[in-house]
């Protein structure tokens, strides 16, 4: 059924749909209409068999939904930012202790200096800990992911981030398409866990594992993330049978058939690059765009298919790593290594930064780029306040 709505509350009742037994979360911007949503609709009966759990912190959220998983509820949780760092422990002890559960982040900055716009460096804090992490393009998207994430975290015993840029997604109006309650249950059956903890059967759950085996278990929870993409595009495919929407899987093509030149990107601003790559190629130019859907795992094989006839690769990322440059672009290169292309690195929207369409376009026609270009930086003021910092920490040295 359609309607017009706002990004998180649509993000809420996909959730509710899903039927978790446990939702538990702390607010934070901009994930906080999320979790409000999902907790009116349990008061008013939308969700009768679920319990929203209040809680004094993100670390006990996430701690929380560990242990309703572990008894065998299907759990869930949201956060952002800031809040993803203070339960960055328990983050990584759900995904070494096997339990599927789905978490929304709504996207957003890490400071300080405080900030409480968009940009994907909460997202890429967590790349290493061990969750399937999938980005939503649209509103509709998110909706769609969330319903599947519980299916992909199920059949993996991993947990699932769907990661919602915050504010440009989760504060939106979008008209989107709801299933009905019944289409759903029949894509989603009731959770049967495959081992939890019952007081008649005890078992341990988190133990010590000394260097004899701990290799082990992290090599093992590498092949998961790798067996993870034919699970993705598996329930990506069963979704589009049942509900006859192209939604989810490992990335989305857009004019790359014949393109010399493919931008890759993440997230919500892929919709405006399309339209600028739409701009481009009226004119004559040979553009195309890859939006990845799953970062983690992370799409090799599939991206390589893509790219193999491609002369050069432009990747716009709402993140980097300080002293080295992108992230995303760096593992974009190292999927193509074999592959004898150009990968140019556009670091855009940092801090919630405009990301505009004449920026973009500036950018793409380049016949000739640095190795990382940051869209829309205020070069007069970075340079005066560099210029102060290097007196400072050389000192006399120069």
């Amino acid at each position: 059924m359609l309607y017009q709505l706002e990004g998180s509350q649509a993000i809420a009742k996909a959730v509710v749909l899903c039927r978790p037994g446990v939702v538990c979360a702390y607010p934070i911007t901009p994930q906080t209409h999320i979790v409000e949503g999902i907790g009116e609709l349990i008061r008013s009966g939308d969700l009768s068999e679920g319990e929203f759990i209040n809680v004094e912190s993100e670390m006990a959220a996430l701690s929380v939904a560990i242990g309703s998983q572990a008894t065998g509820v299907r759990s869930y949780t949201a956060t952002s930012s800031q809040g993803l760092l203070y339960m960055m422990e328990a983050v990584y002890n759900a995904s070494g202790m096997e339990l599927p559960i789905v978490m929304t982040l709504g996207n957003r900055t890490i400071g300080a200096p405080i900030n409480i716009w968009n940009d994907h460096s909460d997202a890429m804090a967590a790349r290493d800990a061990g969750w399937i992490m999938l980005f939503a393009e649209t509103n509709q998207e998110a909706l769609d992911l969330h319903i599947q994430a519980f299916k992909i975290a199920e059949k993996m015993l991993c947990p699932t981030m769907i990661c919602v840029d915050g504010f440009i997604l989760t504060h939106a109006y979008e008209r989107v398409d709801i299933p009905f309650q019944e289409e759903v249950d029949e894509f989603l059956p009731p959770y049967v866990p495959n081992i939890y903890m019952d007081e008649r059967n005890p078992i341990a759950v988190g133990a010590m594992v000394s260097p004899e085996y701990f290799m082990e278990v992290r090599y093992l929870a590498h092949r998961k993330q790798t067996d993870a993409l034919e699970i993705i595009s598996l329930v990506s495919d069963e979704f589009k049978r049942q509900f006859s929407r192209d939604s989810g899987g490992l990335l989305r093509k857009y004019h790359t058939d014949n393109a010399k030149t493919v931008v890759i990107a993440m997230g919500s601003v892929s919709g405006t690059i399309k339209d600028v790559v739409d701009e481009l190629n009226a004119s004559g130019e040979m553009f195309g765009v890859v939006s990845l859907v799953s970062y983690r795992p992370f799409p090799s094989a599939a991206l390589r298919m893509v790219l193999k006839n491609v002369a050069k690769v432009i990747v716009v990322e709402k993140a980097f790593a300080l002293g080295i440059g992108g992230f995303l672009s760096q593992e974009v290169e190292l999927a193509l290594k074999d592959i004898d292309v150009r990968v140019i690195s556009v670091v855009a929207g940092i801090g919630g930064r405009s990301i505009t369409r004449n920026l973009l376009k500036e950018c793409f026609l380049k016949r000739t780029h640095e190795q990382i270009t940051f869209l829309g930086l205020k070069e007069d003021i970075a340079a005066e306040k560099y210029t102060s910092l290097k007196l400072h920490y050389l000192g006399g040295m120069i």
